[in-house]
């Protein structure tokens, strides 16, 4: 089954960073400031969800580069959810971690309660996993955003609120 995935996601989705072997290593959050960020164009869950962790919780002053191929990251850009990139999927002691998930632990956000349900429902859209409720109301959500928005800085800002709204939620005890 997870061959088939696999196999699925190379043919229709042929820039989809794939998970590789490595330690995530803390970093620390004053070397990541005022930076530049890139990920891939016509951003879909991972990317947006992680762009938005960027700005909201990493690099406030973030600027954002869209790119049409990951070879196209300018050297002086911390790229994001390609293969290559510096924060991409990682698979953890057997366990694939999402790009959204490997940002939390690389800045150590992983005990935020709502960041950790927020990357709960972004690994399960991304790669699958456990089902989580509110999986399929933010994939329509998201789909219709991305349908209306002109652009990925469009997109970024609508599907911000979402996040943030999510976040708020999800950081309520008895969430």
């Amino acid at each position: 089954r997870a061959a088939l995935a696999a196999e699925i996601n190379r043919r229709f989705s042929p820039q989809e960073p794939g998970p590789s072997p490595r330690a995530i290593a803390p970093l620390v959050l004053a070397d990541y400031r005022g930076r530049a960020w890139a990920t891939r164009r016509h951003l879909w869950v991972d990317r947006v969800a992680s762009a938005w962790l960027i700005r909201r919780h990493i690099d406030p002053d973030a600027r954002f580069v869209w790119l049409d191929s990951p070879a196209a990251c300018p050297p002086d850009t911390l790229g994001f959810d390609f293969e290559g990139a510096a924060f991409t999927h990682a698979l953890v002691q057997g366990s694939e971690r999402v790009t959204f998930e490997v940002l939390l632990a690389s800045f150590g956000l992983e005990p935020d309660p709502g960041l950790a349900r927020l990357a709960a429902l972004v690994h399960y859209l991304d790669v699958g996993g456990l089902p989580v409720a509110e999986a399929p109301g933010f994939e329509a959500v998201l789909a219709g955003l991305r349908s209306s928005c002109p652009d990925d800085d469009a997109l970024l800002a609508a599907a911000s609120s979402v996040l943030d709204a999510l976040h708020r939620r999800f950081s309520m005890p008895n969430a």
